[in-house]
This record gives C-alpha cells, structure tokens and sequence, in this order.
C-alpha cells in the first residue's frame, strides 16, 4: 500500500477593510462604553466593510494573492479552491466561484465552499490536507473571508453580539510536502448539533412557505442571536480538549508548541485556555484586540499576520484551534 504523503503550508496571506471602527465609535450607537467591550472582551477596535469596494470574494481575493505570492505559484496553478464563510456574496452561487473569477483563474478547477462558521478554516484546511495526502490534488487555494458589519444589530437591544464582530480575510497555499519540519501533521474536526440554537443566525430559512414576507414581519430574526454564556461555558472545555487531542496523535506535550493560533473569539478564552494549557504568553497568539472577532477568516488573519511579525518561523510547531456554533471544534497540528 502507498504511504500517504503530507502537505504543508506554503504561503499566507490576510486582508482587512481600512476602515477602522474604534469601540468610541459605537458607544453612542449602542449605549456602550468602551471598558464595558473590553471587559468582556478584550476588543479595542475592528474592521468594518465599505460599500462598493470590498466583498467577501473580492477581501478572500486580496489575501490569495499575497498567499499565492509567498507560495511561488500563480493563480492557474491552483487545483483546487476550498471557501469558508458564513457571509457569502449571493444566497447562491457560493464565494468560492466569485474570487476564482476574481483572480482571473481560468484553468476550471473546482471550487468548495465550507458553512462551519468559526471552525470553518480548519475544516477548508482538513479537507485541503486530505487531498493533496491522497494525491488527488498538489496545490490547494484555502480561504476564509467574512463580513459580518452589515447584519449586525447596531443599536442598543443587539450590543452584546455587535461589539465582537469584525470583517476579514486570510488565506493559505497548501503544496506536497518534502521535508518533516514541514508538514500538516493531523486535522481533528467534531460537532455537536444538540446547541444548534445557541448561536445562530435563522433567517432567512428556506422552511418557509413565504420566506420572503416573513422576514418583513420578523427582521429582528435576522440578526444572530448568542446564549454568550453557554458559549463560554462550552469553548473553555472543547478548545483545550481538542488541542490536547492532535498533542497526543502524535506524541507531544503542550511545552512543544511554537504558537498557538486559537480562533479570535474572545479574549477571555483565549486567556483561559492559555492557562489551561500552561503556556507563556510568547506562545499564544492574539489579534481580536485589533479585529474582534471575524469567524471563518480569524485563524488564517492571525496566522498570516504572525509570520509576517516574524512571531512564527519555518519549522515551528503550530497549533490552530476553533470553537464556534454548531457547535463545531476544530484542530489542526503543523511544522510551519
């Protein structure tokens, strides 16, 4: 039987909108303070979307092309493309088709799109992974690009969800592996569809005889509603567990990583999980202070930008880690 190969991280990349939207801006929006945001959560500003220059695409677009760059491939090169969002452009088709026609690809490769919110990333990642391991493919485009600022409630009712979330992209190039200081070493996704409800985002569903007449009567539904404590109580549990899972597949202990690159959710979590799993503060890598909380897109953003800080090297021990609605948990371990 063949031994399957590995694939490894050849290039990254992140964009953010310019607009900056300090938590001062949205006090008198959102009868807010901005000691009461960073009490909770530790954001101090965020990136919000303008109109008629940025999309979900074309942000998803900006952040392949440095990834691409840094790779040493060229867009026709990619095989194949694997989309993670929750805030695609259009109902349907889905993202992953709009930024192939945004890097002007015209080599027909497919495109993948992935719905798993927070840990949406590191599922695109596994599923990346696992194609360039089964041969299949040998150069995988992943991405995970959000805007979140135009469906948030910005008043005062919708503060507690508002406040976190931020708009976003980052990508990676996944190539074959050559070497074992360079390699994807083991993908570690679950689910728990039981919460479902407590973070969610219900309308427009298509389980509706008048879906469209039923969001007039019911806007507040489109909105996303968290239980933030549920949330809480369940993160702080499932990151630890899951990071300490891809540890033990292959052999490690927590003193092992390089960096943590945990899912920007909030950074009380992170805090807790840091301590949770004994490591320094050099070992842990926090952005949502800059950028809350921008789902899909926050693990490649922080990576990306961690190498770009030089805070990562070539040959690191890397954990990446997400929890999110579903609920879903993610891990991924890897030699940057």
């Amino acid at each position: 039987m063949a031994t399957l190969r590995h694939s490894f991280i050849a290039g990254v990349g992140h964009y953010v909108p310019s607009r900056v939207v300090k938590n001062a801006e949205l006090e008198p929006m959102m009868n807010t303070s901005d000691a009461w945001i960073q009490e909770r959560t530790g954001i101090q500003e965020r990136r919000w979307f303008e109109e008629g220059k940025d999309t979900t695409a074309n942000m998803g677009a900006n952040a392949a092309r440095k990834a691409l760059e840094m790779a040493g491939v060229e867009a026709n090169d990619v095989q194949l493309i694997v989309f993670a969002t929750l805030s695609p452009d259009y109902f349907f088709p889905g993202s992953g088709v709009l930024m192939q026609r945004e890097l002007g690809m015209t080599n027909n490769c497919p495109a993948l799109d992935v719905r798993n919110q927070c840990s949406g990333f590191i599922y695109a990642l596994s599923v990346a992974d696992q194609f360039i391991r089964t041969g299949m493919y040998d150069t995988v485009l992943v991405v995970g690009s959000e805007i979140h600022s135009s469906g948030l409630d910005k008043t005062p009712e919708g503060r507690g969800v508002a406040v976190i979330f931020g708009d976003g992209a980052g990508a990676m190039v996944l190539r074959p592996s050559t070497s074992e200081n360079q390699a994807i070493l083991s993908t570690h996704l679950h689910a728990q569809g039981e919460y479902a409800e407590e973070l969610i985002v219900k309308e427009p569903s298509s389980n509706r005889n008048n879906r469209v007449g039923y969001i007039v009567e019911n806007q507040a539904e489109l909105y996303p509603y968290m239980n933030g404590q549920n949330v809480f109580k369940h993160a702080v549990v499932r990151f630890p567990q899951v990071i300490k899972e891809a540890l033990d597949q292959n052999g490690m202990q927590a003193s092992d990583i390089d960096m943590l690159i945990p899912h920007q959710a909030n950074l009380r979590i992170t805090q807790y999980v840091q301590q949770k799993m004994g490591l320094s503060d050099d070992k842990v890598f926090s952005n949502i202070q800059r950028y809350g909380n921008t789902t899909a897109a926050s693990v490649p953003l922080a990576f990306s930008e961690a190498v770009q800080e030089g805070k990562i090297k070539r040959g690191d021990l890397v954990c990446l880690a997400a929890f999110g609605s579903g609920f879903t948990w993610a891990s991924a371990l890897l030699k940057f």
